[in-house]
């Protein structure tokens, strides 16, 4: 079968990533779907590798999500990771927060979802900074929030 594989270097390490895709065969009772796929992740980092094997079903055929269509869709499901649950979890610590009764765990999640968006609306690349640097002044946090 053949492979699309791409490799990048950055942050000290380098990263192959290689996928395979083929039509949903018969035996996969899966409704709707077109193609599977196999992605192989390899990361070599300080002379130590480790390899990362998934598999998807799409029901995007081949000819609107080719193998490079594919691995480029889930490399931008890691870009959402990365941009928006990260700052989440280490920004607003929400890991460890105590909310977890009713709608409080999803109220508050939106309410970091609106403080972060804004701050990027607003330029801020680093939210940790933005969040500190709205602390010392109130009237321009609230300023940010109403305009």
């Amino acid at each position: 079968m053949p492979a699309t594989r791409q490799t990048t270097t950055g942050r000290g390490q380098r990263v192959t990533r290689t996928i395979k895709v083929a039509a949903v065969p018969d035996w996969i009772a899966f409704p709707g779907a077109a193609q599977v796929a196999q992605l192989r992740r390899t990361v070599t980092k300080a002379g130590r590798k480790t390899v990362e094997v998934v598999y998807l079903i799409t029901s995007a055929n081949h000819t609107v999500a080719p193998a490079a269509t594919l691995a480029a869709w889930v490399q931008g499901h890691w870009g959402v990771e990365n941009r928006l649950h990260w700052v989440r979890d280490v920004s607003y610590a929400e890991d460890q927060s105590q909310v977890r009764t009713g709608q409080a765990p999803r109220v508050m999640a939106t309410c970091r979802n609106v403080a972060i968006s804004l701050l990027r609306i607003a330029g801020w690349d680093n939210i940790a900074a933005g969040l500190r640097h709205h602390a010392t002044d109130r009237a321009q946090a609230l300023a940010l929030a109403l305009t």
